[in-house]
């Protein structure tokens, strides 16, 4: 088993259940837009992890213009109070609690915008435990995974051969296999094995304790 120093994490669907304050922002901005929603609103579930030009372009049919407007919308909803609208998951607080004092970087990398990043990582009372914190541009300049990563790694000057991503989703794989990193992909979050299979995540996780494990090597 692999030993990392450097351990960096997504965060919806890793480190936060973020499902209330995405799903509920995403139908605000449809509605404001006179767009239906889904009566389920558990079908919004795939707007948790990607960039959110993606998803509104892709699910909807929306030109730029109209995307544009859509992320407008959802981040009016979002910042008044929606990206506090999440919990951590079972066991993930004390799994990087447990890294960090084991002398482990923790990094967050995030397609979240970073000021919503920080801001949640501060309500969870985890922010002395990271090391760096990445997040996307609130426009379209630093959007997709692999992007936000590089800015970590060039950030830190991390190595990456001791270097590990950690993600529910197949952006999250195959933003680590562009910028050389191996992957760990979470069983417990918004993908699933078969996408994080297929993806080639190095190892999978069913819980946060086996990211401990892989980390360290054990």
């Amino acid at each position: 088993m692999e030993r990392f120093e450097n351990i960096l994490f997504d965060l919806d669907g890793t480190i936060s259940d973020s499902y209330e304050g995405i799903t509920k922002s995403v139908v605000y901005a449809l509605q404001k837009m006179g767009i239906a929603p889904p009566r389920d609103r558990n079908d919004l579930r795939v707007f948790i992890g990607p960039p959110l030009r993606e998803s509104f372009a892709r699910y909807y049919a929306l030109d730029r213009t109209q995307t544009e407007r859509a992320v407008m919308l959802y981040r009016e909803n979002y910042n008044a109070g929606g990206m506090l609208d999440c919990k951590p998951y079972d066991g993930i607080i004390d799994s990087i609690k447990l890294l960090h004092k084991s002398g482990k970087r923790i990094i967050l990398a995030t397609s979240k915008p970073e000021n919503a990043a920080v801001k949640i990582i501060e309500h969870f009372g985890l922010t002395d435990h990271f090391y760096f914190i990445a997040g996307a541009t609130s426009d379209s300049s630093r959007v997709e995974k692999a992007d936000v990563i590089e800015y970590a790694l060039a950030s830190t000057n991390i190595d990456r051969a001791r270097s590990v991503m950690v993600g529910d989703r197949l952006h999250d794989i195959n933003g680590a296999k562009a910028t050389g990193l191996k992957s760990i992909g979470v069983l417990y979050g918004y993908g699933n094995e078969r996408e994080l299979v297929d993806a080639g995540a190095d190892y999978l996780a069913k819980t946060p304790t086996d990211i401990v494990r892989i980390s360290i090597g054990r």
